[in-house]
């Protein structure tokens, strides 16, 4: 009894709001001497946990976490997403429920850029709800929007929580692929995970921007157009300096990625640069180190594609040393640019905010992918992961119904806990057991994505609905945002339903793009 006594513990302390990583590591060590005492833990098994911290911290993969966290907190200061929410605004004003269909737009975007969902739900909420509660909409109805439109930075791609899942899901199969008898190891990248999410991603936008044209057109009230002397006049310069900037952003590090010419880190670095190049922009009005470092960058790549740039040659063609010594060039003018913005930043105390932020965000994600390795050493050791798979091939409906008490299970832990928490305490048992059952593993991973999204807007715990209710004003009360998200939980549900339904929604491009 000891492993089920083990995680009903886990779920019991960490109600007590007291640091997940102190409660996981606490209870770790535990019930191990409480196994050891009782002659059914072996000490012996802690001996792989200094390997298994060892290939956490030097993780290529996990690598890509800081440099997004980075990234994604250099867009929110900058104030890009200001711009985006006001132009955008003004561009669908003239149409009923166009602002909460610029929410929406506004929301993928910057899921696209930031992939944090607190950053984009306080953001919207402190610039859209005050505009359209301003204009007339229904409280509940902008409420809902603004908390839907912010839990996309769970699903679309790149997004840190995915590349958490996406190394999480590839050990999950390694280890059912051994557990079936197979030694030819097939692997699932955070790449693949990334393209198995974007279509479910758009979908729920497309859901959202639907429901929301549906529900202004036939109640016109809830959802009014905007008056003329209060969208104004959008001209063609104002909607492209908006949009081009995430746009660019968002095709260099997820196109990068999708088209195999970058790993994942490697792309996130490409953001988190070009989200410094973007904030300083925003700091000064001089154009000469955008354009110096898109000049370098795009001479780069054609040099790059054109010629072999590898150092180190005794006989290089002499084409090929004069492209060598152009690379160069570019490379040095892109320091130029990048060592401009980062004085930028720095001079106006925006880069000092961003680095401690990103610090403190890494440093909770590692400290709890540590504290959850010991977890399930012990666990394992107890037996648990025996019991789970008894648990979970014992119930009706075969794959069906495991695959279904498991989503149940992560939508229910989905009101307490964190993605993350979900993600290194959750998976690690159930998805090994899940996997060797020949569930897709990119299928897998986008369905839960998906569902602790749905999560993060159900009433009365979703995460979501806090981050709002901190930033609303005093005239929106709790029970409007709670009815606002109702409908947008249902068309969650819907696209978790159809993703379910209809595999080839997250598996297809994986195999269009990787071949798999």
């Amino acid at each position: 009894m000891l492993d089920i006594l083990m995680f009903a513990t886990l779920c019991a302390a960490i109600l007590t709001g007291f640091p997940v990583v102190f409660i996981l590591t606490g209870t770790a060590l535990l019930y191990g001497l409480l196994g050891w005492a009782f002659g059914v833990f072996s000490p012996a098994l802690l001996g792989a946990l200094p390997p298994r911290i060892f290939g956490t911290m030097t993780s290529e993969v996990l690598v890509a976490i800081p440099l997004f966290v980075f990234m994604g907190i250099m867009l929110e200061r900058s104030k890009i997403a200001e711009e985006l929410l006001e132009t955008m605004g003004r561009l669908f004003g003239a149409v009923r429920g166009g602002l909460a269909v610029s929410v929406s737009v506004v929301g993928a975007l910057l899921a696209a850029s930031t992939g944090i969902v607190g950053a984009t739900v306080v953001t919207m909420g402190l610039m859209a709800l005050p505009a359209m509660l301003r204009n007339r909409y229904d409280a509940g109805f902008a409420c809902g929007t603004i908390c839907a439109a912010g839990t996309l930075g769970q699903i679309i791609p790149p997004s840190t929580v995915m590349v958490i899942l996406g190394e999480i899901i590839s050990a999950a199969y390694q280890q059912a692929q051994l557990a079936q008898g197979k030694f030819s190891i097939m692997t699932v990248s955070v790449g693949q995970l990334f393209a198995g999410s974007l279509l479910p991603g758009l979908m729920l936008v497309a859901l959202y921007i639907v429901y929301q044209l549906i529900v202004a057109w036939l109640r016109p009230e809830i959802a009014p157009a905007l008056p003329p002397d209060a969208r104004g006049r959008v001209t063609r310069g104002e909607i492209l300096g908006a949009l081009v900037p995430p746009i660019v952003l968002i095709v260099s590090v997820l196109g990068s990625i999708l088209g195999g010419i970058a790993t994942p880190t490697e792309a996130a670095s490409v953001g988190a640069a070009g989200a410094t190049l973007l904030a300083a922009r925003r700091l000064s009005p001089a154009w000469w180190p955008s354009i110096l470092a898109f000049a370098s960058v795009v001479g780069l790549v054609t040099l790059a594609s054109l010629f072999d740039l590898r150092l180190g040659r005794a006989a290089a063609p002499l084409a090929e040393r004069v492209a060598i010594g152009g690379a160069a060039l570019c490379t040095a003018g892109l320091a130029v640019a990048l060592a401009h913005a980062l004085w930028l930043t720095f001079g106006s105390g925006v880069l000092a905010g961003v680095a401690r932020s990103t610090m403190t965000i890494t440093s909770m994600i590692f400290a709890m992918l540590i504290g959850a390795t010991l977890f399930a050493l012990v666990f394992r050791g107890l037996g648990g992961d025996d019991m789970v798979h008894a648990a979970l091939t014992g119930l009706p409906g075969g794959t069906g119904g495991a695959l279904a008490a498991v989503m149940a299970v992560i939508f229910g832990l989905g009101f307490f806990l964190d993605f993350v928490e979900i993600a290194i305490i959750v998976i690690p048992i159930v998805g090994p057991i899940i996997l060797q059952m020949d569930v897709d593993p990119i299928w897998f991973g986008v369905l839960i994505a998906v569902n602790l999204q749905t999560s993060f807007l159900t009433p009365p715990f979703g995460f979501s609905l806090f981050y709002l209710r901190g930033v609303a004003s005093r005239e929106v009360r709790t029970a409007h945002i709670y009815r606002g998200v109702a409908p947008f939980v249902g068309l969650q549900l819907l696209g978790l339903g159809l993703t379910a339904l209809h595999p080839p929604l997250a598996t297809w491009l994986p195999r269009v793009l990787f071949g798999r």
